[in-house]
């Protein structure tokens, strides 16, 4: 009976051994695992933030978010800050999430998760609000402006988080302006200049002002201004005729580019009135001839002009007798003709010429040279030279 007894105390001793090793390695699990696990969080001005706090084992202790503030926002499934923003997404033993709406600047900032282990265990989440900046607007635009003129446009946007980039667009062709940024809280105001010196060029050119920003990714900002610019005429003169006729039809056209647009143009001939209003019909810019005549040579001049100032141009008309100008023609190619040939033929005698005293001047060395070679010194060769002429007047026969 005794070792009975005793073989059961030891039994149970041993039950209650490893009982304590088994609450023991529990434990120690539970203290590994015990520790938030949290991420940050991004999102634009009046959007949504969801914030979640998970645990990987958790052994019945609270999970609690609390704001920038140290005020706490939910305890477990417990709303403790009265903002009707903030509501409860979910919560568990292992996970608390919570949302956050309509989100401000205000709500920047570092958020707390907490664990109420002993000792309490804490992760922290930055939530970043993006301040979306506002539309662009252009000022310093004078309308109209004048050609030669210096201007400043000013594109400004603000509100933005970060500073926001502003960019400049000629038409479609980017441009460079100067930056300028502010801050004001937590947003920037930015602001980027642009100098112009104004010439009709300019006129009708659009010039965008365009918002580049990470809360932008979706609806791109931006605003245009149109520039209006007046400036004087130029005036020019297009005729139809590259040598006008008698008897054709000839049409001058002021063509006259302003802003505003010119008033009706004006012809005159040789400083006064045009004389044959029969003949020299006026139809709003062009002068038109019928039918040409001797009578119609002179400088004719059209002037055109607006408020800033007058332009005219000249054209001096010479008229053609078609006979004449044909006759002349033939003229000149028969003058042409002519001299060709001359030079042609004066050619050909030079040539000749040269190759008949070529030949004669070969041939009379040849004749002195004759009987030299073969002599012994320069006494002989000589000699030799005079018997050959003398022997040449010996063959020489007389006819009669």
């Amino acid at each position: 009976m005794h070792l009975k007894s005793h073989l059961i105390f030891t039994l149970y001793t041993i039950y209650g051994i490893l009982l304590k090793v088994m609450a023991s390695k529990g434990k120690a699990r539970g203290i590994s695992g015990q520790y938030p696990l949290v991420q940050n969080v991004t999102v634009t001005e009046g959007a949504t933030a969801n914030m979640t706090c998970r645990v990987e084992f958790n052994d019945n202790t609270s999970l609690q978010w609390s704001n920038p503030a140290q005020q706490t926002l939910f305890f477990g499934d417990k709303k403790a800050l009265r903002d009707n923003r903030i509501e409860l997404v979910h919560a568990s033993w292992s996970e608390l999430t919570i949302s956050i709406n309509d989100v401000t600047l205000t709500d920047d900032g570092m958020y707390t998760c907490s664990l109420f282990t002993m000792p309490v265990r804490t992760a922290r989440a930055y939530l970043t609000v993006l301040g979306v900046p506002e539309k662009p607007e252009i000022d310093g635009l004078t309308k109209p402006a004048l050609e030669g003129d210096d201007i400043t446009l000013t594109c400004m946007t603000q509100g933005s988080k970060p500073a926001a980039d502003l960019r400049w667009f000629r038409n479609e062709k980017e441009v460079k302006g100067a930056k300028e940024v502010n801050a004001s809280g937590k947003t920037f105001t930015v602001r980027s200049s642009l100098q112009l010196h104004v010439d009709r060029n300019d006129d009708g050119v659009a010039y965008t002002c365009k918002v580049d920003h990470v809360a932008l990714a979706q609806t791109p900002q931006q605003a245009t201004e149109v520039l209006e610019v007046h400036y004087p005429p130029r005036v020019q003169i297009i005729d139809s005729l590259a040598v006008p006729l008698e008897g054709q039809y000839l049409k001058l056209e002021c063509v006259s580019k302003g802003n505003p647009s010119p008033d009706p143009v004006k012809w005159t001939k040789d400083g006064g009135e045009l004389p044959d209003l029969d003949r020299m019909i006026v139809e709003g810019r062009e002068l038109t001839f019928t039918s040409l005549n001797k009578t119609d040579n002179g400088t004719y001049r059209c002037e055109a002009g607006n408020h800033l100032g007058t332009s005219r141009a000249e054209y001096v008309l010479y008229v053609y007798d078609p006979n004449a100008l044909g006759q002349h023609g033939t003229d000149h190619a028969l003058i042409g003709g002519v001299v060709a040939v001359v030079v042609f033929v004066t050619l050909c005698l030079i040539i000749v010429l040269g190759r008949y005293l070529a030949r004669h001047k070969g041939t009379y060395l040849t004749n002195e040279a004759k009987g030299a070679d073969d002599a012994p010194d320069a006494d002989t060769a000589i000699i030799n030279a005079e018997g050959n002429h003398a022997h040449a007047e010996e063959k020489k026969e007389y006819f009669i």
